[in-house]
């Protein structure tokens, strides 16, 4: 009989553990915790696509850094200008570079990159500007923005331009030999001459 009671004590034993797991079961009830849930948010971004394309321009960029030489070594050639001869008299030298005016404003050119030099009477824009004083005739030139005419005389007080245009229109052999060298010097990318071809060539064929 005494061991009737302690088999139904054995059993509520085993119960007791049985119900404590359970307890600890509703402890992990609050498994529903959004928080993997908002690290997708970050996905729509996707940060990581993003960046295999600066790394791709970076690849861009050495290559960009390499034709830098090729600039400096093109840099010497523009030291020399071009020369180009118009065939023209002395009485028609002017109009010959009057011709060649237009066609380089034509052609693209500013009216303040072109220098016209006369070596024997004066452009009439010359002599009407100079009429109203140097300095008003010099300070059109400081401003550079239109087609400026100077006799080879005082064509050393201009400042040198892409295009020079001479007109050999005259005036004395020195004129000219002192003239044109000073033409060269002023011209930026381009000379051109209006006159007698072999003189011209007698005075610049040698530094050209």
């Amino acid at each position: 009989m005494p061991l009737i009671p302690e088999e139904p004590q054995i059993h509520e034993s085993a119960q007791g553990p049985r119900v404590t797991p359970a307890s600890s079961r509703t402890a992990p009830t609050p498994r529903p915790v959004p928080g993997p849930r908002p690290v997708a948010p970050p996905r729509p971004g996707r940060p990581g696509p993003v960046r295999p394309m600066p790394a791709q321009r970076t690849v861009r960029e050495p290559v960009v850094a390499t034709p830098g030489p090729s600039v400096k070594a093109a840099a010497p050639a523009t030291a020399a200008p071009q020369l180009q001869i118009i065939p023209a008299s002395a009485e028609g030298a002017l109009d010959a570079a009057e011709e060649a005016v237009d066609l380089l404003l034509d052609s693209g050119r500013a009216p303040g990159e072109v220098l016209v030099i006369t070596t024997g009477d004066l452009h009439p824009w010359a002599a009407h500007e100079l009429s109203f004083g140097e300095a008003a005739y010099w300070a059109q030139h400081e401003a550079g923005d239109d087609v400026f005419y100077a006799d080879a005389s005082t064509a050393g007080r201009a400042a040198s331009r892409p295009v020079v245009v001479v007109a050999v229109n005259g005036g004395s052999a020195e004129a000219v030999a002192s003239g044109l060298p000073l033409a060269l010097g002023r011209a930026g990318a381009l000379l051109i001459v209006c006159g007698d071809a072999q003189q011209i060539n007698s005075v610049l064929g040698a530094g050209v």
